[in-house]
């Protein structure tokens, strides 16, 4: 009886051993990922055995109560490599060593867009993303509000904790905003213009929907900056499909310019109220830069290349409006004959 007692005694040693220290995992990925909510350890325990991370519950339970795992993990979501210990795995729990999401930002135009990125990336819903979003209480302490608030974002890639919460996701994004316009003499470059950086942002958005070419942005940025020295309206198509939050449009007809919404540049003059979109920091810095240009007018090539003809003179101006508007009427006509 003694040497089956010893043997059975060896062999939970050797089990608990290899489950403890060498390896728990055994599922057939590299990684594996779970999401701890508090719902208990047992909860917990039974994710983390459907999808193979630990070997049984009991000893996943056992060991997490001596190192008192429960007192100090927190909500979040974790990553596991394979051939991972329970030791190793419990360690990272009561650790709080989360796995870390990337929020990657490009253009978005409205804060809807903006709510449904951010729900996609962490753990928020896009309706409580929305709600705060659109709370000008909520966004007081971040010194802007609903129509400036766009201008907290520089498109980059940021690294954040699955968890993090919306106030320290704002919280993060307005520092890295900061920090983008406190280097490179930026804030002064805008005062050098006349503009603030929220309005060198707002101008900035409009530039990025006018073109894909970097060397046209520039000379836009001028075009615009100039109709603003000279008290006119900026007349700025991207803004008119903003104002009909319609941004399939690829014509812009005289009807839409009777569009009452402060972000009709036809018939309000100065820049809109904020920004139309998220600008690229290139784009941002295009603006800052731009040359200093007699250009008052541009309109697209007739080639449909993408890039512009820019004038200081009306009657040019027209003569080239004129060309690209016969394409383009030429070009739907085939169009619409062929969907025919």
């Amino acid at each position: 009886m003694k040497k089956i007692f010893y043997l059975a005694l060896l062999l939970l040693v050797g089990y608990t051993s290899y489950n403890l220290l060498i390896k728990t995992t055994h599922f057939a990925g590299e990684k594996a990922s779970f999401i701890y909510q508090p719902s208990g350890l047992s909860n917990l325990a039974d994710t983390l055995l459907a999808k193979k991370i630990i070997l049984d519950k009991p000893s996943f339970l056992f060991f997490a109560k001596i190192l008192k795992v429960e007192d100090k993990i927190k909500p979040g979501k974790f990553l596991v490599l394979r051939n991972t210990s329970l030791l190793s795995l419990l360690r990272m729990l009561r650790n709080n060593q989360q796995l870390k999401v990337k929020f990657i930002l490009n253009k978005v135009r409205t804060r809807a867009e903006l709510a449904k990125l951010i729900s996609a990336s962490f753990d928020n819903d896009s309706s409580a993303c929305a709600m705060y979003l659109n709370s000008n209480d909520s966004l007081a302490k971040f010194h802007t509000d609903t129509t400036q608030l766009l201008t907290l974002f520089i498109p980059n890639t940021y690294e954040f904790y699955w968890s993090t919460s919306m106030t320290k996701f704002i919280q993060k994004m307005k520092a890295a905003s900061d920090q983008y316009w406190s280097s490179n003499n930026r804030i002064q470059k805008a005062k050098a213009i006349g503009l603030s950086k929220n309005e060198v942002y707002t101008l900035a958005s409009i530039v990025e929907e006018e073109t894909n070419y970097d060397s046209d942005k520039t000379i836009i940025a001028s075009v615009y900056q100039n109709r603003l020295k000279k008290d006119m309206p900026l007349q700025a198509c991207p803004t008119i499909k903003f104002a009909m939050q319609d941004f399939t449009l690829t014509r812009i007809y005289d009807k839409y310019l009777s569009n009452p919404s402060l972000y009709n540049t036809y018939r309000h003059k100065g820049l809109p109220p904020g920004p139309i979109g998220t600008p690229s920091p290139k784009t941002i810095d295009l603006v800052l830069d731009a040359p200093s240009t007699n250009y008052i007018y541009f309109v697209a090539k007739a080639d449909f290349s993408g890039y512009h003809h820019f004038s200081s003179d009306y009657k040019e101006h027209m003569k080239f409006a004129k060309e690209y508007q016969l394409k383009l009427d030429e070009y739907q006509a085939k169009k619409k004959q062929k969907a025919e």
